[in-house]
């Protein structure tokens, strides 16, 4: 999922603290980099659910060949997903974030590997999110976003809640990027992606 990589639109709060000019830059190339990682990888078929228009997305020119651009639904994050677990073709499905830069192919294909024992898999992150969900969607697809309190330390202990009754398995904690103390933190990750 992404968003589209202009001023004021993404990285908000990571903005505030490195100015939004930096945020922006960062954002966009941590887009652009997850892209080219795990777009070109056979094992999956990668498609950019984009909240913008096409024109937005200029900044994935050198990888449009090789994804699809599909619009996100109106509504929370969970909406979002939720609408494209129900409207991607049929066969296992993961999301995960544009902000994520130390994600690489071997943890999607861990998290695939993990979705074929259970009905959804999940990418804890250390603030309670997390920054990848997958669903099984046979023999229909799960609703598990409805109630989440999104951006803060309960998203992922709230998905859980509306999953008790499935097999749920977690995949690698992976950090995403909202403040400079992230950015700090994923320093090694992140200072070329500035």
């Amino acid at each position: 999922m992404a968003k589209t990589p202009a001023r004021g639109v993404v990285k908000r709060r990571l903005a505030g603290e490195v100015g939004s000019g930096a945020a922006t830059r960062f954002y966009r190339n941590c887009l652009l980099h997850t892209v080219l990682r795990l777009a070109s990888d056979p094992r999956w078929r990668t498609v950019i659910a984009f909240d913008g228009c096409k024109e937005g997305a200029s900044c994935l020119a050198p990888v449009l060949g090789e994804v699809e651009l599909v619009p996100q639904d109106r509504g929370d994050l969970g909406t979002r997903m939720q609408r494209l677990f129900d409207c991607l073709p049929p066969g296992p499905v993961l999301i995960v974030g544009s902000d994520i830069p130390s994600i690489r192919p071997a943890h999607i294909a861990e998290a695939f590997k993990l979705l074929a024992r259970a009905d959804a898999v999940f990418g804890p992150a250390p603030d309670g999110g997390y920054w990848l969900v997958g669903l099984k969607r046979t023999p229909r697809t799960l609703a598990p976003f409805a109630g989440v309190r999104w951006s803060g330390p309960h998203a992922l202990a709230d998905t859980l809640a509306n999953l008790k009754e499935r097999r749920v398995a977690l995949a690698a904690k992976l950090s995403d990027v909202d403040t400079a103390e992230d950015l700090r933190r994923e320093r090694g990750q992140a200072e070329r992606l500035l």
